[in-house]
């Protein structure tokens, strides 16, 4: 049974350590002395009454238990962010940070002019960006606005939909010079094909519809949509783009446009809690005001 609760510092630490792996990159991590983290790791060990590190001279080797803790402790250090971002954009004007997670593709292809134009209007505003394919989750405070191309499960959240940003499959007209352009959907298993390793919700969604495409037929498969795109304008093969994205480069052409037209319904969110946060807010509607425009871009 804990006696006395371990202060917030000894699990800030203790994550650090997990992450350097050793007691002198969590020093350097958090700016504190060697012998500090040390003084930390074993408190927090007798606090918890159980060890937490194997020391050695490769550095610290986390037990079953550290493990255990892992997923707690980077809780807490995300809801503390969370805690810092909000403070801080509460006051008078739009100023402080704010977090934004959004998919590789929109976050590099998409986004970039946007969050260039807030900081502009708002020279005292920070945007963090953290880019995944994997949906992140707002109630626990891993970003303050979320761009996503799913529709919001959760309660709790402010959402505001901009519109279906359109896929279809393309290539470069290297490629099609090369191998010439398929006619029917059939006729795709004599092409060079580009696609996902591994099944996401949007791609299990894309399968409902279209069901022949399948792992087993891509001659590249890659999760990263980024490779995927750099290996269509390189003329790998033929693959899956945003036609927001294609109609910037003359060289990409769309392939069975009638065959193959997705559209993924795409709103951007928010905690509802951060209504009162003022850079939280002007990064939520500079976003979506931003995302329209976006989607009205798309060629019909």
């Amino acid at each position: 049974m804990i006696k006395t609760e371990p202060s917030w510092e000894l699990y800030r630490t203790f994550l650090a350590a997990l992450l350097e792996e050793s007691l002198s990159g969590a020093a350097l991590a958090l700016g504190l002395t060697q012998p500090t983290v040390g003084r930390h790791i074993d408190a927090l060990e007798q606090a918890l009454d159980t060890q937490l590190f194997v020391r050695s001279r490769n550095g610290l080797a986390p037990t079953e238990a550290a493990l255990e803790l892992r997923p707690y402790a980077e809780a807490l250090a995300s809801a503390t962010a969370a805690l810092l971002r909000a403070a801080s954009g509460r006051s008078d004007g739009v100023h402080g940070t704010v977090r934004i997670t959004a998919s590789e593709v929109i976050g590099i292809e998409v986004l970039p002019p946007l969050l260039a134009s807030l900081r502009h209007r708002y020279p005292d505003l920070v945007l963090e960006l953290t880019l995944s394919n994997d949906v992140v989750d707002l109630l626990r405070r891993d970003a303050d606005i979320a761009v996503r191309m799913v529709a919001p499960r959760q309660e709790a959240l402010l959402a505001r939909r901009v519109g279906a940003i359109k896929v279809g499959l393309h290539a470069h007209r290297s490629y099609l010079e090369r191998c010439g352009a398929p006619k029917t959907l059939e006729q795709l298993d004599g092409h060079t094909l580009i696609g996902f390793d591994r099944e996401t919700v949007p791609i299990r969604s894309m399968q409902q519809r279209f069901p022949a495409l399948k792992r087993t037929m891509f001659a590249l498969r890659a999760d990263s949509d980024l490779a995927q795109l750099a290996a269509i304008k390189a003329g790998f093969g033929i693959g899956a783009c945003q036609t927001g994205l294609a109609v910037r480069d003359p060289a990409l052409v769309r392939v069975l446009p009638k065959a193959i037209d997705l559209a993924f319904d795409t709103s951007v969110t928010m905690h509802e809690s951060l209504r009162g946060s003022r850079a939280c807010r002007a990064v939520f509607d500079g976003l979506v005001e931003g995302l329209q425009r976006y989607v009205k871009s798309q060629p019909r």
